[in-house]
């Protein structure tokens, strides 16, 4: 694995703004050995800065829509898989909240960075499990929004939450001592890489397959691959944004913004998308796999 870039955040941290950057830096903020372009935003007293504000104002919004969307849900009482869809919107917002203070600039202890930080990465992967899942339930192995359903939706996210959780913080807190070499550049960290990486794209990789099959075989429709795919476009874009046009703003704007701001403003877009492709696939007049109505 020496000679492989499997597992390393060196370059994603020099190019991006991540969470996970916060604890691989020996003073857990988004400066480490990767150098990169630093987002310096607004300063404060004391040399310290606010940077990000925008994405940090987006996660606002973001949050305020997503419970916009979380109460429409309430209203939909006869959607399949009412409650599984609350339960991935609860979980972004949480990962706005996290974000905020994970990818926003406050000039925060280590400790309170770090624990937002593992909460933040174990709820990316729990979150984006939970919306697989969702998709699993148009299928109704087991009927939607029974505590069975609803029981392993939460039980097998927690399991997620606790195991991807428990490695970011042991490796910013340092517990065991078994991660401490993340620190040192390549910043190698199989784990977070997994789980943080690999894990939500293979998710919504699922997510997106199994939807698609739903409609295209089962419902026989067409029109709400539109939003699916429109979905699928607006996170590829965010995270284009990210991960590749990044260092280009944060040059461009000498560190006032980067390509984090457009990423959540992307990905706030998709989670609509697919909330509104999944509103559009539970309308009374399509049909749907089963024979009864659901609750």
């Amino acid at each position: 694995m020496g000679s492989t870039q499997f597992g390393n955040f060196f370059n994603f941290c020099r190019d991006s703004t991540l969470p996970v950057c916060n604890l691989l830096s020996v003073q857990h903020d988004q400066n480490g050995p990767w150098g990169g372009c630093a987002l310096t935003g607004i300063p404060l007293s004391d040399n310290r800065y606010l940077g990000n504000l925008g994405s940090i104002l987006l996660c606002g919004i973001a949050i305020a829509v997503t419970i916009f969307l979380l109460l429409l849900s309430e209203r939909k009482r006869a959607a399949v898989g009412r409650r599984e869809m609350q339960i991935f919107l609860v979980g972004y917002i949480i990962i706005s909240i996290c974000e905020i203070f994970t990818v926003g600039e406050f000039p925060l202890s280590e400790t309170v960075r770090i624990a937002f930080t593992g909460i933040h990465i174990g709820f990316i992967t729990a979150t984006t499990w939970v919306l697989m899942l969702n998709a699993v339930v148009g299928y109704q192995i087991i009927d939607d929004g029974t505590p069975l359903s609803i029981g392993l939706v939460l039980a097998s996210a927690a399991v997620l939450l606790i195991g991807s959780g428990y490695i970011a913080l042991d490796t910013g807190f340092k517990w065991t001592g078994y991660f401490n070499s993340s620190y040192d550049p390549p910043n190698r960290n199989i784990g977070i890489y997994v789980l943080y990486q690999l894990a939500p794209l293979v998710f919504l990789v699922a997510f997106f397959v199994l939807e698609a099959i739903l409609v295209l075989r089962i419902l026989g429709e067409r029109r709400p691959m539109l939003y699916l795919a429109g979905a699928a476009l607006l996170f590829a874009i965010g995270q284009i944004f990210n991960y590749v046009v990044s260092p280009h703003i944060c040059n461009g704007t000498a560190g006032k913004i980067d390509g984090s701001l457009f990423e959540t403003l992307f990905t706030l877009l998709a989670v609509v998308t697919i909330w509104i492709f999944w509103a559009s696939i539970t309308e009374d007049d399509w049909p749907m796999p089963v024979n009864q109505p659901y609750p």
